[in-house]
């Protein structure tokens, strides 16, 4: 089963990743390779650099970023293949933990619904 994971973070933070953050996460995403788990991961730029596009009845409105209505946002993803949601949770619990106790971090695991199978033949 692939999972998407949304990382949220507050963007008006200020934290920026260390190189004992880095390094942990280095160990956790060869770790998940290895495994066979990781697809794909990446970081998001800033919301200053992006664009929502949004529809009301028909009529379409860009928004350029940042959006300071938004305290939180999705700053990164994990995309992953994994047996079950549990084994999931545990990789993710896992990077919470590497960040430490200096960082409010939340990530929101979906699981994909297989739509573009349809879609794609």
């Amino acid at each position: 089963m692939r999972y998407l994971v949304l990382i949220k973070v507050d963007e008006n933070s200020g934290q920026q990743p260390d190189e004992r953050l880095m390094n942990e996460m280095g160990k956790l995403i060869k770790e998940m390779q290895a495994a066979g788990v990781l697809v794909e991961t990446d970081g998001l730029l800033p919301t200053s650099e992006a664009a929502r596009i949004r529809t009301t009845k028909g009529k379409i409105k860009v928004t350029d970023g940042p959006f300071t209505e938004s305290k939180e946002v999705v700053g990164g993803y994990f995309m992953l293949e994994a047996p079950s949601r549990d084994e999931a949770v545990a990789w993710m619990k896992r990077f919470l933990l590497a960040h430490g106790e200096a960082w409010t971090l939340e990530v929101e695991i979906r699981q994909l619904g297989g739509y573009s199978k349809e879609l794609l033949g």
